[in-house]
C-alpha cells in the first residue's frame, strides 16, 4: 500500500508544472464515463476515462496521461481536459501501463492499443474515427509525438478485431516533449536513465527474453539488456525524431527555451524532422520558461485552435490576421 501512494505521489508531483486553467465556479455539465477498459496486460486492466461535452461536435481527441512515465487514473485531472471540453470534443484520458513496472517500449504497446480502442468505438462514442487528436505534455508529449509518427494500420489478420484498426492519429499537439534520447540536448548526448535522465531510469531498465539454458524448449527468463548495440537500437526506436515521415499529421509543439529536463533542442530537432518531410509542423518558443510555467494552462487554447483547424477545418485567429 505504501509502495503504490509513493507512485501516486510521484505521479502527482510530475504533474505540478503543467497547471491547468482556473475552473467556474459552475462548470458545464460534463458525462464522465471511468476505469473503461480499453485492454489488459499481464492480468492487470488497461483503462481509460471517456468526457462527453454538452454540446459535441463528433470529434475525439486523447489525453496522455503521463508525466515521467507515470501514469495514474488520480493524476487525471479535468481542468487539463474542460478547455476541450468546451469546445465540443469527446476527451479520452489514457492511463498506460506505467512505470517502474513498465518500459517505455511497453508504454508504447499500450498508446496503440488505446487508439485502436477508441477507433474500434468511435460509433459508440459519436465521433469520427478519422479525426482523431492527441496531446500531452512532458512524457504525455513523447508518446503523443510517437503515436503521430510510429502509429501505424492494424494487423488485418488479428484476432482480436480492435487489433485490426489503425494506430494513427490526424493531429497532434503537445508541451515540451523529449524527441530523440541518442542527441538529448546536444549531438552525441544519450540519455537513457542518465545525464538529464537520471532520476527516471525504470522507464528505460530494457529487458530481453533468453531461452531456458537449463530446460531447452522450456520457457525462458527476462534479463537485462547490456549490449550496447541493442540498447543504442531501443533509444533510437523510442525517439519520435527518427519516425518522422511524410505521412505523419500536423503537429503543435510548445516549449520554454529555460528547460532544465528536455531542452528546448529536442522540440527543434522533431519540428525540422516534421518539416523536412513536408509535414506542417510548428514550436511556439515560451521565452524564460522551464519545465512547466504558471499560466501554461492558458495554452491549452492554442491546442484547441489547432485541433479546431485540423480535425473541424475551422479558420484560427492567426489565420485571420495572415489574411
Amino acid at each position: 500500500m505504501i509502495e503504490r501512494w509513493l507512485i501516486v505521489l510521484a505521479s502527482a508531483l510530475v504533474f505540478l508544472p503543467i497547471a491547468a486553467p482556473a475552473q467556474e465556479d459552475k462548470p458545464k455539465t460534463v458525462q464522465r464515463e471511468e476505469d473503461v477498459i480499453y485492454g489488459r496486460k499481464y492480468g492487470t486492466a488497461l483503462t481509460l476515462d471517456v468526457f462527453r461535452p454538452e454540446s459535441p461536435n463528433g470529434v475525439g481527441i486523447i489525453h496522455v496521461v503521463s508525466g515521467g512515465w507515470y501514469s495514474a487514473h488520480e493524476a487525471i485531472n479535468q481542468g487539463f481536459v474542460q478547455p476541450f471540453l468546451d469546445r465540443g470534443y469527446t476527451v479520452f484520458a489514457v492511463v498506460h501501463g506505467s512505470q517502474p513496472k513498465y518500459t517505455i517500449p511497453e508504454v508504447l504497446e499500450d498508446m496503440h492499443r488505446a487508439v485502436r480502442y477508441i477507433r474500434h468505438h468511435a460509433k459508440d462514442y459519436d465521433v469520427d474515427p478519422e479525426k482523431l487528436g492527441i496531446y500531452g505534455g512532458s512524457a504525455g508529449g513523447h508518446l503523443s509525438l510517437m503515436q503521430g509518427t510510429a502509429g501505424n494500420d492494424g494487423n488485418a489478420q488479428a484476432k482480436d478485431e480492435i487489433d485490426r484498426e489503425s494506430s494513427r492519429v490526424a493531429a497532434v499537439a503537445c508541451f515540451f516533449p523529449p524527441t530523440d534520447f541518442l542527441n538529448y540536448g546536444k549531438e552525441g548526448e544519450v540519455a537513457i536513465g542518465g545525464g538529464t535522465l537520471k532520476d527516471f531510469r525504470a522507464p528505460f531498465d530494457f529487458h530481453e527474453l533468453m531461452p531456458n539454458s537449463v530446460q531447452p524448449g522450456r520457457k525462458g527468463t527476462f534479463v537485462p539488456i547490456t549490449d550496447e548495440a541493442k540498447v543504442l537500437a531501443i533509444a533510437k526506436a523510442i525517439s519520435p525524431k527518427y519516425h518522422a515521415s511524410s505521412d505523419d499529421p500536423p503537429t503543435l509543439i510548445i516549449h520554454g527555451n529555460a528547460d532544465f529536463l528536455v531542452p528546448i533542442q529536442q522540440a527543434e530537432l522533431m519540428v525540422e524532422a516534421l518539416k523536412t518531410n513536408g509535414v506542417e509542423a510548428e514550436l511556439v518558443v515560451r521565452e524564460g520558461a522551464g519545465h512547466g510555467w504558471a499560466k501554461l494552462g492558458e495554452d491549452l487554447t492554442l491546442f484547441g485552435d489547432w485541433f479546431d483547424k485540423h480535425l473541424r477545418g475551422a479558420e484560427t485567429k492567426e489565420d485571420a490576421k495572415e489574411k
